[in-house]
């Protein structure tokens, strides 16, 4: 059967910075000479040093980001072109374009100007590249199906930036971690746009230490060495099974709602189905009676944090919505795996739901039954039903154990 699912978690109670992600992503065990390979390929001036040291008299790593000049173009544009280089492995470009999406967002949002006309200063240099496009390089080698980042310290007092003295903390910063948990944690700046940024884009919800087998322990260390708390961002990498998930691990998600009363119900299945297509978890409508005895439906859909902006907009753009609310749920889950099995020669996927290594329920995918009902021009029901039975003639039955041909994965097409 496929191996546990493997979780990260990020203690960011001391602070978090971009340096500090990425040397506690490597003392956990990503390949350090790979890292600066990865960030190298695609700036060049860019050196990464590693170094041992204490914070507080605990051990960790440095990463000590140095570069010869600065980056020719520190528009939106230009480090766009820095980060969609073909140098890079399509996942760690796909994930460090998301963190520099983020930090564009909530510059443009502190700034009151379009993204593309945003000037970066300190996350546009070439030691904050190196940060975004080390550690999600790190995270992409460590293996990690989610992340889980803690409660996050930002710090109190004041600092000075390009724009001169700003409190603590910065305004880039807030709008970063607007609705995630933060706490003050001290004195200066704790938290860093880039930090900031790498914690939200990389972590799907926020928690303590997630129940599981402790696999791996990284520490990340920061500049400063403050006497009274370690300055030290922690990655600790557990193996969770699907009974660790029962005893309370949860995603953290979102949910978008709002109330429709005079779209044409013809449109309705068109903007499910899009929203769907557009990365929304799930999307559904529940019919409602509104004042005025007017019918409605009430859209739903739920999503990462990180889509919902994005999905927002989809549903003010398709709908005749005038707003939308948002409610931050944890989803519990159960452990998924597929198989394959035939009805009649025709192939169609088997889902799982798995507890505690065993199977607790077999349903057949709608759309390859239908597929196969086609085909075979039977009934729908006969094929879903013929398919259960199918597995339990390979012994796939609920209390069963989780066969070894079972995948992770749903495939894209019908079985052949």
């Amino acid at each position: 059967m496929t191996r546990p699912r493997r979780v990260l978690w990020l203690d960011a109670s001391a602070g978090i910075a971009g340096d500090m992600v990425l040397a506690a992503l490597v003392d956990a065990g990503a390949d350090r000479d790979e890292v600066s390979r990865v960030v190298g390929a695609v700036a060049p001036e860019v050196r990464i040093a590693w170094e041992g040291t204490t914070r507080a008299g605990l051990r960790g790593l440095r990463a000590i980001v140095s570069a010869e000049g600065s980056v020719p173009n520190r528009s939106v544009a230009g480090i766009r072109g820095v980060l969609d280089s073909d140098e890079l492995p399509e996942a760690v470009r796909e994930l460090a374009s998301r963190v520099f999406d983020r930090i564009v967002a909530a510059e443009s949002a502190v700034h009151g100007m379009p993204p593309e006309s945003v000037h970066l200063h300190e996350v546009g240099g070439w030691d904050s590249i190196a940060d975004i496009v080390g550690a999600c390089a790190a995270l992409t080698m460590l293996d990690i199906d989610e992340v889980v980042v803690s409660p996050i310290a930002v710090g109190s007092g004041h600092v000075r930036a390009a724009h001169g003295v700003l409190s603590v903390p910065v305004p880039g910063v807030t709008e970063l971690l607007r609705g995630w948990e933060i706490s003050s944690g001290g004195d200066g700046e704790l938290a860093t746009p880039t930090g900031a940024a790498l914690a939200v884009t990389l972590a799907e919800r926020q928690g303590h230490v997630p129940t599981g087998r402790l696999v791996a322990v990284g520490v990340g260390a920061g500049t400063r060495d403050r006497p009274d708390r370690a300055n030290v961002v922690r990655a600790l990498v557990l193996e969770v099974t699907a009974s660790d998930v029962d005893s309370g691990g949860a995603s953290m998600l979102d949910e978008i709602a709002c109330t429709v009363d005079d779209l044409d119900p013809r449109v309705w299945p068109t903007v499910l189905t899009r929203l769907l297509d557009g990365g929304a978890l799930d999307a559904w409508l529940v019919p409602a009676l509104m004042k005025k005895g007017r019918p409605a439906h009430v859209l739903h859909v739920l999503c990462r944090p990180e889509d919902t902006a994005r999905l927002g907009s989809f549903v003010l753009e398709e709908t005749s919505s005038l707003g939308y609310r948002v409610t931050r749920v944890d989803r519990i889950a159960l452990e998924r795996a597929w198989v394959d099995v035939f009805v009649e020669g025709e192939g169609v996927q088997v889902k799982l739901a798995i507890r505690d290594g065993m199977v607790l329920r077999v349903v057949a995918e709608f759309d390859d039954a239908v597929a196969a009902a086609t085909r075979l021009d039977r009934p729908v029901r006969d094929v879903l039903e013929s398919a259960v039975q199918a597995a339990a003639e390979r012994g796939i039955v609920a209390g069963a154990p989780v066969p070894d041909d079972a995948r992770a994965e749903r495939s894209p097409g019908t079985p052949a």
